[in-house]
């Protein structure tokens, strides 16, 4: 029994109370740190008194980032606070539910550096065969070690933000010159980002991990293919990347995911020791992407050969440290199936395979209007399901100078 009337609060829904992820809505006070629960928020500046004063300072802003900085310890005491406060059977003092669809999310956090990974070895073998490549399918770097390019964190949007169609060059097979414009190969990519948090550090030990992470949120690194191609010649991605990142604007607390963690699939040979894992930090997640009414694909978190463990020990081997508010994501979600795959490039082999939506108009790449929806859960403990916010985004034609 609990004081909130919800149905979807319960512990067979994604929100009920195994999961409580945080996020930033905007109410008639202005923006306030909220926990979901079910299709329903708790804005936690009206029960600061309920939480006391140690507790109530990090929630009681207009962002997660003082929580972020806080650490793990103040992490788990707060979530386990909350805990009781949603489970109580009678309202605590100042509690005020609101709908979560009836207001506006805006990014939680601060982002300070955002990083993106290549870490599936299903979607690195698909995009190399795609693009015949006269190389082995699988670079021998990235079986070494987690892949990865800096992108912009200025371009970090929240779920439900509009992307314009970007600009760039692009130079077609069979082209003397290069060519401006919008691009014609926009795509998503279905990928997990993970929100960090505490103490400043770098060298980040595997195990370390969890001292990090503060939660796990659903990411769309929109991708302009034919961009992309272009200027990774032979460099990496940059404008084909940087001009937008959709990030969910509820994060779930790392903590949720204890049930869910994995081993990896085998490495193919022996990792350097940063690398090595001790405990399991693979996850057991389970993804959908969909474009207007039709689903796409159902990627599968569990066959990513590189964990987000062994991507932050990579990241901070150098000596880079990571911060609070930085964020990293685990590059597209691919799986060993046709409906498995993270992205359109994937799924309709370079535009080669057009795909049929419900409404019986085909797809090779992203078309303006289209609106693609990130969603995606893990098992919980006792038999639970904990839920990861959805990311959405809508594409509209290219901006005009």
């Amino acid at each position: 029994m609990t004081w909130i009337e919800d149905p979807e609060f319960a512990p067979d829904r994604p929100f009920g109370p195994q999961t409580l992820p945080y996020g930033v809505l905007v109410t008639g006070n202005g923006p306030v740190v909220a926990v979901r629960v079910g299709r329903h928020a708790l804005p936690l500046r009206g029960i600061a008194g309920e939480l006391g004063p140690r507790l109530a300072e990090l929630v009681s802003g207009d962002s997660l980032d003082p929580l972020l900085a806080a650490g793990r310890e103040r992490w788990q005491e707060l979530r386990e606070r909350l805990t009781e406060v949603v489970t109580a059977d009678r309202a605590p003092s100042g509690a005020n539910l609101v709908r979560t669809d009836w207001h506006t999310l805006v990014l939680p956090f601060t982002v300070a550096d955002y990083v993106d990974f290549f870490s599936s070895r299903h979607h690195v073998e698909n995009v190399s065969r795609i693009s015949r490549r006269t190389v082995p399918p699988v670079p021998e770097n990235w079986t070494h070690m987690p892949v990865g390019y800096h992108g912009r964190s200025g371009t970090v949007y929240v779920s439900g933000t509009d992307v314009h169609r970007p600009s760039g060059q692009r130079k077609a097979a069979g082209d003397l010159h290069p060519a401006f414009g919008p691009t014609r190969r926009l795509d998503f990519e279905v990928e997990v980002g993970f929100v960090c948090g505490g103490e400043p550090a770098s060298r980040v030990a595997t195990d370390d991990f969890a001292e990090h992470v503060f939660g796990v949120a659903l990411v769309n690194d929109w991708s302009a293919r034919d961009i992309q191609v272009w200027e990774s010649e032979p460099l990496g991605p940059f404008l084909g990347k940087s001009f937008a990142t959709s990030v969910a604007g509820w994060i779930t607390p790392l903590a949720a995911f204890e049930e869910a963690r994995i081993p990896l699939p085998e490495p193919t040979h022996v990792l350097h020791h940063y690398l090595v894992e001790s405990e399991p930090w693979g996850l057991d997640l389970r993804l959908e992407v969909q474009c207007n009414e039709t689903v796409l694909a159902r990627p599968r978190f569990e066959h990513m050969s590189w964990s987000p463990a062994q991507q932050l020990a990579h990241l901070t081997v150098n000596g880079a440290p990571v911060r609070p508010g930085d964020l990293f994501a685990s590059g597209t979600v691919s799986g060993p199936e046709r409906d498995q795959r993270g992205c359109l490039l994937e799924l309709t082999w370079g535009g080669a395979e057009p795909i049929t939506l419900q409404d019986g108009e085909q797809r090779t790449f992203l078309q303006d209007g289209d609106r693609v929806t990130l969603r995606g859960t893990a098992p919980g403990p006792g038999g639970t399901v904990v839920g990861l916010g959805e990311v959405t985004g809508t594409v509209l034609a290219a901006a005009r100078r």
